[in-house]
């Protein structure tokens, strides 16, 4: 007896006559839904855990799987040898995981972008849990890009429905984007790191530096030092992060797969265990710097928690008053962190002391967004001060002395003349 599904396999890729093979299909796939359409059908595993074996054929019929039929993914199946006595299923993870290997078939490109993501490093690093394929699609209910509801959140609230539930209420889930728009669908990568998630702002919002400009002093330099949300969030809790940066590679220092120093060090350098304070901020330092001296510091004006920087306001909300960060005691400069990209691509984060950012040691760090009184770093308000007594000194004296000289020459030659 021929295998059905191999029957239909065949039909589908070698007979001209297309709608013969879908004929075929359909009616094998009429067949498996004779059994799998019934309520209530499952599988007891290995470990206990309960497959459900049943397909609603109405919800898979809408599908873009349903053109294909059950043999592409189900291959080797048929109704002679099913179901199969001897196969044992550990539990229902693992057949999820197996069952995921069969979307590459079809889907190597989307594979390639996955592998490049935060999911995939999670997944890597031995997060069985970390999301795949069949977590975010069910296969047999995978509809087509455009008619996905963007407003439900899913698939993405079933792992991040705290975040969820904060954007829904933000103007960008009011006006119905979807989490993809920002973070895209398969090669997610951490939101912290790097200049994706600016640049992703900056491409629908292209006029942003020309109207910041209008108003907001060094305003370039506000971009390179301040996420987004830190403004446009403004119920948000804001902090400092201090991160250790490679100034010759010009990226973030990140963590050896198996290596994890930073966390280690930094234990070892903050010996009270309260917090980095500025002289085991320095010796954290040094440890980076032992071979090549290359690492420094550049710090980021950053929210406290993943919710707040999705409960972006309307611009009008916007926080647009510089007393906020820039005065002596200001909020922002009392929670700090130091930290470095890990192995999967996330930040790895150590506690600091607010006193790191009063100290000579960190004026290289905090270069990028510093204004006199925004840290109480006294020192540089005093050099800044000084800075710009001497760019309006020097010349208006050069000018003084220059006119007296002037006067004194002709008075000198007025004498000798007489």
């Amino acid at each position: 007896m021929v295998a059905l599904f191999g029957l239909a396999g065949a039909l589908i890729v070698a007979r001209p006559d297309a709608r013969a093979a879908d004929g075929a299909l359909a009616k094998l796939v009429e067949q498996c839904l004779g059994c799998h359409s019934v309520k209530g059908l499952e599988m007891a595993l290995a470990n206990g855990d309960k497959l459900t074996l049943q397909v609603d054929g109405e919800v898979f019929a809408k599908s873009v799987h349903s053109r294909f039929g059950c043999p592409v993914c189900h291959a080797g199946t048929s109704l002679e040898n099913h179901p199969p006595v001897k196969k044992k299923i550990a539990g229902s993870r693992e057949y999820s995981l197996e069952m995921n290997k069969i979307c590459q078939t079809c889907h190597a490109p989307i594979f390639e972008l996955y592998e490049g993501s935060i999911h995939a490093s999670l997944f890597r690093d031995g997060n069985s849990y970390a999301p795949v394929c069949t977590d975010c699609h069910s296969p047999h209910a995978v509809m087509a890009k455009g008619a996905y509801d963007t407003s439900t959140g899913a698939p993405c609230s079933k792992c991040h429905d705290p975040i969820f539930k904060a954007y829904a209420g933000s103007v960008h889930g009011q006006a119905t984007l979807g989490c993809a728009n920002c973070h895209r669908a398969h090669d997610v990568t951490p939101a912290t790191a790097g200049d994706r998630l600016k640049n992703t702002c900056l491409g629908c919002h292209s006029d942003t530096l020309a109207s910041h400009q209008k108003w907001l002093p060094n305003a370039k330099r506000h971009f390179d030092a301040v996420a987004c949300p830190a403004c446009h969030s403004p119920e948000a809790k804001r902090k400092v992060d201090l991160r250790l940066y490679d100034r010759v590679a010009q990226q973030r220092v990140a963590e050896k797969q198996g290596v994890p120093q930073f966390e280690s060090w930094a234990r070892s350098a903050d010996a009270k265990g309260a917090g980095l304070d500025a002289m085991a901020l320095h010796s954290l330092l040094r440890e980076f710097n032992r071979e090549d001296n290359r690492t420094t510091l550049r710090g980021r004006l950053e929210v406290s928690t993943g919710v707040e920087a999705h409960q972006l306001a309307k611009s009008a909300r916007a926080i647009q008053d510089c007393t906020t960060c820039h005065q002596q005691g200001a909020d922002p400069f009392q929670s700090v962190t130091v930290s470095v990209v890990g192995p999967d691509g996330r930040p790895v984060r150590y506690g600091a002391q607010p006193e790191v950012l009063s100290s000579i040691i960190s004026v290289d760090s905090v270069s990028g967004f510093y204004a006199i009184g925004g840290t109480r770093i006294k020192l540089l308000d005093w050099l800044l001060a000084l800075a710009v007594l001497g760019g309006i000194g020097v010349p208006l004296g050069h000018l003084t002395v220059s006119w007296l000289v002037r006067k004194y020459a002709k008075r000198i030659g007025g004498k000798e003349d007489s």
